[in-house]
């Protein structure tokens, strides 16, 4: 886990956790008359199973009908230092992340739980040496340059906030 005082933004997105939260959850159970809905994550090699994203902000440019189905979310990560992505991750139970690593050293990652499974230890993501679960409201900040992996044994789909940003 990172300390938060590292990354002070961290302690804002936790104390608004349930804003997020509660615009995720019109997102999965709305209907947008933009057509935006999750779409499953580009590299399908990377991953067996079901992992879904849904972007507020891809590589610095906003995705504008996402973002104003989750105004307040897109808010918050805008204010983010050096916001580069941002959006909603969902992984499906059954769904597995294979080792990789990421493309570049200039960020760092970010992920805020949102929606976890009942048993915390079943759904999961290894960086390197280190295994992290997600919790509801608690964020975490890591090296995506690291190997790492992830999986969902669980009971029902993980959703995160995902960020990444400049170091």
């Amino acid at each position: 886990m990172t300390e938060p005082t590292l990354f002070p933004f961290l302690a804002r997105l936790e104390a608004d956790w349930k804003i997020v939260l509660e615009e995720l959850n019109h997102i999965i159970g709305g209907k947008d008359q933009h057509g935006s809905t999750f779409q499953p994550w580009h590299e399908t090699g990377l991953y067996d199973g079901q992992w879904d994203v849904f972007g507020l902000h891809a590589f610095g440019n906003k995705l504008g009908n996402n973002c104003e189905l989750a105004p307040r979310t897109t808010a918050l990560v805008e204010s983010i230092p050096g916001l580069v992505t941002a959006g909603f991750s969902a992984l499906v139970p059954g769904t597995v992340i294979k080792p990789h690593v990421g493309y570049t050293s200039e960020v760092l990652r970010c992920h805020l739980g949102l929606i976890t499974t009942t048993v915390p230890t079943d759904c999961g993501l290894r960086v390197a040496d280190t295994v992290h679960t997600w919790a509801p409201g608690k964020a975490f900040v890591f090296d995506d340059t690291l190997e790492h992996e992830a999986w969902n044994r669980g009971d029902r789909t993980r959703y995160i906030l995902l960020v990444d940003f400049k170091k």
